[in-house]
């Protein structure tokens, strides 16, 4: 008996063990996503976008291709080193002369090499090359008995090159690639403004269908709580039966809208997910502070730094600037223009190598071309008249877009002000629907009222809380929409130029 005690004493302390760990087990499995969970605010969320966001990763590799560029460019106006080297080169020909009415059969053995040291001057557009060249040879020919002859030639020689009567096209492509740098720049402010406006828009969107949720999840407790009234009245017989079915109703419609305000948060926030670069199996919980925080706003300070700071203003600007250089290349079509080349070199031969320049020649050449077009047809005059014109539309748009942003200014600043009336009106009307959901909640518990204009009022009192939180986003929305056209928080009255 004592052994038998012992032994089930025994098997129920494993089992003891034993559902402890698997309580424990099921615990943390529960607790494990909680603790996954990330907490994210707004700040939080446009820090992840900037890094992860599709969009905002596309505009960088823009620039960094702008800049990879612009510094290939500038490489190529430093000194380019070139080596060529030919070690062996044997020919073995058979030819014709005319002159002896025979055949000549030639060996030819050469060893080749050149070195040569090109600067292009970018003040001028010329260029400065050093060559130096230097090769043996070694040949013998039928006519002369078969005997060889051998010798060293080395050539060193100095050219430069200069154009004349024309653009400077080294300096203009250095200038085209600089403004596609600064414009590739300004895309990419602009796409982190864009970013925070798409972001800032879908994260208040996300927390008000969650406040949604939770006005939906308040409607439905209030309508259990009134279906259980009427059940009591009903089996006290002061209520008919009909009340009691008009209450079902209205609860399980309260439990179908909070399931549906439910998936549409679910989705909300998958696409929220998806818009800052976030995987769809990660657990967030937005937090915000969506409370009443008005800002005092100067139009005219909206106005005179936005029309000093947009970037669109200055890409326009970029875009003259490219269409006025597009105007000089079109007028280099069938222009004018002179090439003068100045070369002085010292070549030496000798069958020694030691003695290659003992009776070298110096060599001078100065070549100077002309292009002198002269019939085209009108050819280039159209081409001008067709890039002036591209010119005077770059200006206009510059002048439109001016005037598009002091439109857009001021009718977010007309925005802003209506937002702020909007939200002294709608907590109004939640105050109102309150005081008239409470008063006639007692109404319905005295039996003075039915549940079907019960049911009224509850859904006026969750329509206009809803208002309220409407009107709080939009007026943030709003405030967000003048800082980005002005590109001046007012909030913390500091310019945004800066952090871009």
């Amino acid at each position: 008996m004592t052994r038998r005690a012992k032994s089930f004493s025994s098997t129920r302390d494993h089992r003891t063990v034993r559902l402890g760990l698997l309580a424990g087990g099921l615990i943390f499995l529960l607790l494990l996503p909680l603790a996954a969970q990330e907490i994210l605010t707004l700040d939080k969320a446009l820090e992840f976008a900037f890094r992860n966001s599709p969009s905002i990763k596309e505009a960088a590799y823009r620039l960094q291709t702008s800049g990879e560029n612009l510094k290939a460019q500038q490489a190529g106006l430093k000194s380019q080193f070139s080596l060529t080297l030919n070690p062996l080169n044997l020919s073995d020909t058979k030819t014709f002369s005319e002159l002896t009415s025979s055949y000549n059969t030639q060996n030819v053995t050469r060893t080749a090499a050149s070195f040569s040291i090109r600067q292009p001057i970018k003040w001028t557009d010329g260029t400065l090359t050093v060559t130096d060249s230097f090769n043996w040879q070694e040949s013998s020919s039928s006519f002369v008995g078969g005997n060889k002859a051998g010798a060293y030639n080395n050539s060193l020689f100095l050219k430069f090159s200069q154009p004349l009567f024309t653009y400077n096209r080294t300096r203009m492509q250095i200038e085209e690639l600089e403004l596609s740098l600064e414009n590739s720049r300004l895309n990419y402010a602009l796409q982190k403004l864009s970013i925070e406006r798409q972001v800032t828009q879908q994260f208040l969107n996300l927390y008000y269908s969650r406040e949604g949720v939770k006005i939906a999840q308040d409607e439905s407790k209030n309508a259990d709580e009134q279906l259980k009234i009427i059940e009591s009245k009903v089996q006290a017989g002061i209520a008919a039966q009909g009340e009691l079915y008009q209450a079902d109703l209205t609860r399980l419609s309260s439990q179908a809208a909070l399931e549906n305000k439910q998936i549409q948060y679910e989705n909300a926030l998958d696409s929220f997910k998806i818009l800052i670069g976030m995987y769809l199996d990660q657990e967030i919980e937005i937090v915000t502070d969506i409370r009443k925080q008005l800002v005092d706003v100067d139009l005219q300070k909206a106005l005179a730094h936005g029309l000093a700071s947009r970037m669109e203003l200055r890409q326009r600007d970029i875009s003259i600037q490219t269409a006025l250089n597009d105007l000089i290349q079109a007028g280099a079509q069938n222009e004018f223009k002179a090439q003068v080349d100045l070369t002085l070199g010292l070549t030496g031969v000798n069958k020694a190598f030691q003695n290659i320049y003992d009776s070298a020649n110096v060599d001078q050449v100065v070549a100077i071309t002309l292009n002198i077009p002269v019939f085209d047809w009108g050819q280039k005059k159209h081409v001008l008249a067709a890039t002036q014109a591209q010119v005077d539309t770059q200006k206009l748009s510059l002048e439109e877009q001016r005037k598009q942003i002091q439109l857009d200014i001021r009718q977010a600043y007309r925005s802003l002000l209506n937002q702020k009336r909007q939200i002294e009106i709608a907590e109004k009307n939640t105050k109102n629907a309150q005081l008239t959901y409470d008063i006639n909640l007692e109404r319905y518990k005295s039996g003075d009222l039915s549940s079907k204009d019960m049911q009224f009022y509850q859904q006026q009192l969750s329509t206009q809380k809803l208002n309220e939180v409407s009107a709080l986003i939009n007026y943030k929305l709003a405030l967000l929409d003048i800082k980005i056209r002005s590109l001046w928080d007012f909030d913390k009255n500091v310019s945004i130029v800066e952090k871009m």
